[in-house]
């Protein structure tokens, strides 16, 4: 269930900031700044999403592959669109290095799932 509460959790932080970056944020964050944050927040919503729904299905459907995409959507969440805030607000150019990492994470995550399914076939 811990996946469950840390997807949930990822869900909630992504509308807050999606609301934040729509209504808060200061006429001096350019169109490209804006363009990366949406982008962070669509990307941690739709893998909090997925979080919650393998939460669902860990206890049914081979517990191991779907842990191991959880904690791939969960890091590739921290390290993909983290880096994208930090880098829409103004953080140091090396967070950068951690957006690929992120996204193959996020990658890894969909096809550790698409084993899960397959093998449950």
């Amino acid at each position: 269930m811990r996946v469950v509460v840390v997807g949930a959790l990822y869900g909630a932080l992504a509308v807050g900031l999606g609301a934040i970056g729509a209504h808060a944020l200061d006429s001096n964050f350019v169109p490209q700044n804006a363009e990366m944050f949406d982008k962070a927040v669509f990307y941690q919503l739709i893998h909090a999403l997925a979080m919650v729904a393998i939460g669902g299905l860990k206890d049914r459907v081979l517990p191991v592959l779907l842990g191991a995409a959880s904690w791939a959507f969960g890091l590739g969440v921290l390290l993909f669109s983290g880096s994208l805030y930090l880098l829409a607000l103004g953080g140091p150019d090396d967070v950068m290095y951690a957006t690929p990492i992120g996204g193959v994470l996020l990658l890894l995550g969909w096809l550790i799932l698409a084993v899960a399914a397959a093998r449950r076939m």
